[in-house]
């Protein structure tokens, strides 16, 4: 899409019109869960990858392959397993013998939108294959450098830590995750339609794609045109300038978690519709932009990541 084209105002709210069609569609899928499907847009929007934890059997993968059929990404699955190989994820330089050169067999990770599930059931050598596909859409191997597509997003799950078989997570990594939500159990009518027989997943395959690639391109650019006023950065400042002067927590937010919060919130006023952040699109983002980047300290009792950024946010006023 050439940029005269795209700066057309009827290309724009058609761009609109698309995004609020695939909300509307994921409503569908995953009942109830309104503020979730749009942080998970919120984060496809900023360009940033997206962490779903929760207990299993809540509809996390449905989740990630219903965002990839609305948006139009070509995608892939790894299941995360105690004994995944870093190659199992970016792919292997294979010798053939007839040349006597080697071949680079590209991984799942090649794709524009990559599912990894129970990514914290993989030891951390497995994990830290994502490391710099997340950071700097390529991977490295043997290396040499393979880039991957445009656009690039990963949606990983993971299980409560405490469950059998996991592996925590290190921060490094946690810090790549643009935002981190989870789904939570379902409302009392959402949880009727499912027993009475509404099964989300049977009807992906056939879910037509809301948005197509040049639109999900041209929607990313119109996060970066919204007006983030002088009166709200001063309120975001805040709010990372109190994560590290409190003792609550054992380092504030960095200079790339304040950078997030800045892109999330814009990002999040572009699914509302709008040009210009609120208060309300900073506040609605931040407990998942900041919660999994937060950590107690010795004897605190904010102790999961909403109970952190919520603390954060009673605690700051809007200026």
């Amino acid at each position: 899409m050439s940029d005269p084209i795209a700066l057309q105002p009827a290309v724009r709210a058609e761009a609109r019109t698309a995004l609020q069609a695939a909300l509307a569609a994921l409503d569908t899928i995953i009942l109830g869960k309104t503020r979730s499907l749009e942080l998970a847009l919120t984060t496809a929007l900023a360009g940033g990858h997206l962490l779903i934890e929760d207990v299993p059997g809540v509809g996390k993968t449905t989740m990630a392959r219903a965002l990839a059929s609305v948006l139009g990404l070509d995608f892939a699955r790894i299941q995360f397993t105690s004994d995944l190989l870093p190659a199992d994820v970016t792919g292997v330089s294979v010798y053939n013998k007839g040349d006597a050169s080697f071949s680079f067999h590209r991984g799942p990770i090649f794709t524009q939108m990559l599912l990894a599930d129970e990514v914290n059931r993989a030891t951390p050598k497995a994990q830290s294959a994502l490391l710099e596909a997340m950071q700097e859409r390529q991977v490295t191997v043997d290396g040499e450098r393979h880039a991957l597509p445009s656009p690039f997003f990963v949606v990983a799950t993971q299980n409560p830590a405490d469950q059998i078989g996991t592996f925590e997570l290190p921060e490094s990594q946690l810090d790549r995750f643009l935002m981190s939500i989870a789904l939570g159990y379902p409302d009392a009518v959402s949880e009727r339609a499912l027993l009475n027989g509404h099964r989300p997943a049977d009807s992906l395959d056939d879910m037509p794609a809301s948005l197509h690639a040049e639109q999900l391109t041209l929607l990313q650019k119109m996060v970066l045109e919204v007006t983030l006023s002088e009166p709200l950065l001063d309120y975001l400042q805040a709010l990372v300038t109190y994560t590290r002067d409190t003792p609550d927590f054992i380092t504030g937010l960095s200079p790339r978690a304040a950078i997030a919060l800045s892109g999330a919130a814009r990002a999040y006023a572009v699914v509302k519709g709008r040009d210009t952040v609120f208060p309300d699109d900073l506040q609605a983002v931040f407990v998942a932009v900041a919660g999994h980047r937060l950590q107690s300290a010795s004897g605190k009792a904010h102790s999961t990541a909403q109970e952190r950024a919520q603390h954060v946010l009673d605690a700051v006023a809007i200026p």
